[in-house]
């Protein structure tokens, strides 16, 4: 199997094709990247920028360049010694507009008799022999529907007419006559009848653990391994697959044993299932070590008392009082999603619970009522603290069932009994129960936790990323070493990231926050005069967006209000994305206003964001060569050669200026002076170098050894070494502290041979190295030995 040195993720887009990807190839080899790593691209709904709504698997998107476009790219990689990396979504088929999906239009037209009804995951009694669409704004909307020859239309949406069903009345009662039922959006989370991504309606969850659905879902990407177009695959999204593991063996089976990573998203002290045919993670794992590593400890308790204050206010102002702590505000988030947004998928399990079995628990069940038995299994599912369970490839998925039960039975006496029964037809991998029970955890994991809890958890910023536990402040050097030692041990394959298309902000944005724990009583005295001077009743939510606005800026008001209005709905305590408050969305609004015009406001942050920028810079860059150079396959996204302070989503899916970044890397190969910290160039130069060395000479990044530091500033210094004669990593944590006790002094690390700073070119020879001397230019060093690269 080919593995890759490190991958570089590019969005493919209409306005950003395969060709366009081609054309910059020249670029990314000289950057020093190994591999290109695509966004999905086979054929989603129209308009798509993100490519996850597949539409029509069977073929590269002709927006994105189609399959002509997919082999120009191909070749223009592999004539330069690159691979190529695929990101596919097996878990589900975009039907926002039915007519671009074959499957879909075929289900919806013949219905049970459509040769894709076993494709997709419909509940055909649940909706009385038909399909629940939540497509209605209300049920008066159906006397506007029109008929067209063998189409329905809603507005200007088309939906396909059942040979033979036409007639000439009313379109209502011919839409009454069809395998497809139209009904209020709002029932939708309530009676929906088919299995969908998360909470989105317009992604249909598909059967890919059926053979025939496997293999014609499957077969674009046959050809890609056939035709040597593709070099290994990204799985999006595995946990929401009935068989996980099948499809992975499968897929192995498919790619000829190709390199391939899994979205999975590891809770602590979770390993990826060994049963599972991938190479590893897409690394959000190493993402959350990494941060935490740069976060100082001593920040811990003034921004916990700064996050207690803004809760109490709030309380003194007539909120409710809610969970302060992270694992109750993630179990309250997590029952509001299982009892709301994601109650139809409880309630499809609830109808199952009788089909379970005959013994006595089924019974026991069936007796007791389904709003008790949907209640308990609602209370299991929040209680889970993975994603999911594997059963039955992983065993341990029965005592992981097992806790849940009892936690969830520890909180819900009322239920005890209840949830009792359900335990053993919840371990029974040979019940479409467990089964599709598996399936549904990971949803009310995902939607309750990093779409709910992590916008209410906002004592600092970089702590709630995906695949993180917020819960833990930091990390320290020691526990950063032997993670990192079994991860050389166990997963040295596996994706290392620290941003991605998913990241809630980027790694520079987190960079920047991250200073705010060791500036946290700074930080606790500027955000009261900020509120001063832009009210928010909500002053958890406010330090949230106060935090997003240090860690982006400078930036525009257009970006700064889209990310403050999705992070007040995805918490839902004041807004939500279905029922906006227009009173309090105003006065959100009125805060980026303040932030971003001529106003007291605007002077305290961008004051305050200039005396964190020199700090932001010197974590961004230790964050960057740590991640580049540790045990794993480092991923960059696109554009964070530069610096790049992203939020979510779809900020951090904008374009990138690839031209500048040329005319910056070529400047640098031509010897310019040594870029200042803070500089775009300076992270340019660490990516660049570094990656260039991993793809040149793997040999020097094999096994792992912390090199330890001597001296008053020791705990400041990041120092480990690859393998016996590999390279050396020195880089700095918690510099406002290291400022603070005046600098280096005599802290030095031992060199055990002539080595060269691939950064600054400087020569160190061995024995005892002061920290200051290699760290005098740049907050961070990669030493070579001499002769390596001679």
């Amino acid at each position: 199997m080919r593995y890759p040195s490190s991958t570089y993720r590019l969005q493919i887009r209409p306005s950003f094709t395969l060709d366009d990807a081609a054309r910059l190839v020249p670029y990314l080899h000289r950057l020093g990247v190994d591999w290109v790593y695509l966004s999905p691209i086979l054929t989603p709904v129209k308009g798509s920028d993100h490519g996850y709504d597949v539409a029509d698997p069977t073929k590269v998107d002709p927006d994105r360049g189609g399959a002509e476009g997919l082999t120009h790219l191909s070749a223009a990689a592999h004539d330069r010694g690159m691979g190529v990396l695929v990101d596919i979504v097996p878990n589900h088929l975009g039907v926002d507009v039915p007519e671009q999906n074959p499957w879909w239009w075929s289900l919806l037209r013949e219905g049970r008799d459509s040769p894709y009804a076993e494709a997709f995951d419909v509940d055909w009694d649940a909706g009385g022999g038909k399909i629940l669409l939540p497509l209605l704004g209300s049920d008066d909307d159906l006397d506007g529907l029109k008929v067209d020859g063998d189409r329905l239309f809603l507005g200007e949406l088309a939906l396909p007419v059942a040979p033979g069903t036409e007639g000439t009345d009313e379109p209502r009662a011919v839409a009454g006559r069809q395998h497809y039922r139209l009904i209020p959006w709002r029932e939708g989370d309530t009676r929906l009848n088919y299995r969908r991504f998360f909470t989105i309606t317009s992604l249909a969850g598909v059967r890919v653990e059926v053979p025939w659905v496997f293999d014609e879902a499957h077969a674009e990407v046959r050809r890609w391994f056939t035709e040597g177009l593709v070099d290994g695959l990204r799985i999006d999204h595995p946990d929401g697959l009935a068989d996980p593991t099948g499809y992975l063996r499968w897929l192995r089976d498919l790619s000829g044993g190709a390199y391939t990573v899994v979205e999975k998203i590891l809770e602590p002290g979770e390993a990826l299932p060994s049963a599972f045919a991938c190479e590893g993670t897409t690394g959000y794992d190493a993402l959350g070590l990494i941060d935490r590593l740069l976060v100082d400890p001593d920040g811990q308790e003034p921004l916990d008392r700064l996050d207690q204050s803004l809760r109490a206010s709030a309380q003194a102002q007539g909120d409710a009082k809610r969970p302060a702590g992270f694992e109750d505000l993630a179990l309250e988030g997590k029952r509001e999603i299982a009892s709301g947004a994601l109650r139809a998928e409880i309630l499809r399990l609830t109808r199952l619970v009788p089909r379970a079995g005959d013994g006595p628990e089924a019974r026991s069940l069936v007796a007791a009522g389904p709003e008790t038995t949907e209640a308990a299994l609602a209370e299991i599912a929040a209680s889970f603290p993975v994603y999911r369970t594997y059963l039955p490839d992983v065993p341990n998925g029965v005592q992981i069932l097992h806790g849940a039960c009892q936690e969830a039975a520890a909180v819900r006496p009322d239920l005890a009994e209840t949830i009792e029964a359900l335990e053993p037809l919840l371990a029974d991998p040979a019940t479409e129960l467990c089964r599709r029970f598996q399936q549904t955890t990971g949803m009310v994991m995902a939607k309750g936790v990093e779409d709910t809890a992590f916008y209410r958890y906002t004592r600092l910023g970089t702590l709630t990323e995906v695949g993180t536990d917020p819960a833990e402040f930091a990390v320290g050097l020691d526990e950063f070493h032997a993670k990192m030692g079994d991860r050389e041990r166990d997963s040295p394959q596996s994706l290392t990231a620290l941003t991605t298309h998913d990241t809630k902000r980027s790694e520079d944005a987190r960079a920047r926050i991250t200073v705010l724990s060791e500036l946290a009583d700074e930080w606790a005295e500027l955000l009261p005069k900020l509120l001063a001077e832009a009210p928010l009743p909500d002053g958890s939510l406010a330090n949230l967006v106060w935090q997003a606005i240090l860690g982006a800026w400078p930036a525009n008001a257009e970006r700064l209000t889209d990310y403050a209005l999705k992070a007040a709905r995805e918490a839902a305590l004041r807004t939500t994305w279905t029922d906006p408050d227009e009173e309090f969305e105003g006065q959100l609004r009125g805060l980026v206003e303040a932030a971003t015009s001529d106003s007291p406001a605007n002077r305290l942050i961008a004051d305050f964001a200039a005396r964190v920028e020199p700090y932001g810079a010197s974590n961004g860059l230790a964050a960057k060569l740590i991640q580049l150079a540790a045990p794993g396959v480092p991923d960059i996204y696109q554009g964070t050669e530069f610096w790049d302070c992203s939020l979510a989503d779809p900020d951090n899916r904008r374009s990138v200026d690839f031209e500048a970044r040329e005319k910056a890397l070529a400047a640098l190969d031509e010897g310019v002076s040594a870029p200042r910290p803070t500089s775009s160039e300076a992270k340019l130069l660490v990516v660049s170098r570094t990656l260039r060395l991993r793809r040149e000479h793997p040999e020097l990044f094999e096994g792992y050894a912390p090199l330890d530091a001597a001296g008053p500033a020791a705990e400041h210094v990041v120092g480990f070494r690859r393998g016996a004669h590999g390279a050396v990593v020195l880089a700095t944590r918690l510099p406002v502290g290291l400022e603070r006790r005046g600098g280096w002094g005599e802290t030095s690390v031992v060199l055990p041979w002539p080595s060269r700073d691939v950064l600054t070119d400087v020569v160190h020879e061995p024995g005892r190295l002061q920290v200051d001397s290699v760290l005098d230019t740049l907050p961070v060093a990669l030493l070579i030995p001499e002769e390596a690269t001679s």
